[in-house]
């Protein structure tokens, strides 16, 4: 439990009770969201665009076979750049050559070249926002797109049907519980509560952050009931300074 305390606030004859106030709330996700990374290249910029195109088709199709509907798919960025592709075999520079600047250079390739051959590439390159309305089946989509030819870009985001209430929630419990601990302390030592004179918040969402904490170091927060695996954590932490009447 984390320990409360007696405090003097400002002032000569004002004194008072601060308090730390804890709640957890745990709900079960809805939906859940990650972002991936597809590529294509190609000789120009317009077949890259189109082998982009056919790509994310082909991922689109992979998504839908879990239930992944098009409009779950947002292009957050998309680009187009060249890079410059190496030598093809047999074309090795020739022999370095000091210029009359003091530079080295190279002597032009040995061999002849065919004109047909290409010396830059073109690549196409979006990010895209994957939203899985079925949190349960966030791992299988992911998979699918992979296996589809995407990267993943970063991990896998959680979220509530309604966060901001279990935002309200935990810090409303929070608070009850500041009040609580400073009753007591104050009637422990014979005195009567007041009205509060300063309170601070602090709320913190994660997914299972808060037990990972609480099982490294168990003294450092108040008691709750377990935690169960899959749900999302809203923690939080209320600070009150409460005068003696």
């Amino acid at each position: 439990m984390t320990p409360a305390y007696t405090n003097r606030f400002q002032g000569p004859s004002i004194e008072g009770i601060a308090v730390v106030g804890e709640a957890v709330r745990r709900v079960a996700p809805e939906s859940a969201e990650f972002l991936i990374e597809v590529f294509a290249t190609g000789n120009t910029a317009s077949q890259s665009m189109q082998e982009h195109q056919n790509k994310t088709t082909q991922l689109a199709q992979a998504a839908s076979a879990l239930g992944v509907q098009r409009a779950d798919l947002q292009t957050v960025s998309l680009n187009v750049f060249n890079l410059y592709a190496p030598l093809p075999p047999g074309a090795a520079y020739g022999a370095p050559q000091l210029t009359g600047a003091g530079y080295v250079g190279f002597t032009a390739p040995t061999g002849a070249l065919s004109p047909d051959i290409q010396f830059g590439v073109y690549k196409a390159r979006s990010v895209v926002r994957v939203t899985v309305r079925d949190a349960a089946r966030a791992g299988d989509v992911a998979d699918a797109l992979v296996r589809a030819g995407a990267t993943l870009a970063g991990g896998v985001a959680y979220h509530a049907a309604d966060e901001a209430g279990a935002r309200k929630s935990a810090l409303e419990a929070a608070g009850k519980d500041a009040r609580m601990k400073a009753e007591i302390l104050a009637t422990t030592a014979g005195k009567t509560l007041g009205d509060p004179v300063a309170i601070t918040e602090d709320i913190v969402a994660s997914n299972g952050v808060y037990s990972a904490l609480r099982a490294q170091m168990p003294w450092a927060f108040g008691p709750d009931t377990p935690a169960a695996a899959g749900e999302l954590e809203y923690y939080a932490r209320v600070t009150a300074n409460f005068r003696f009447q």
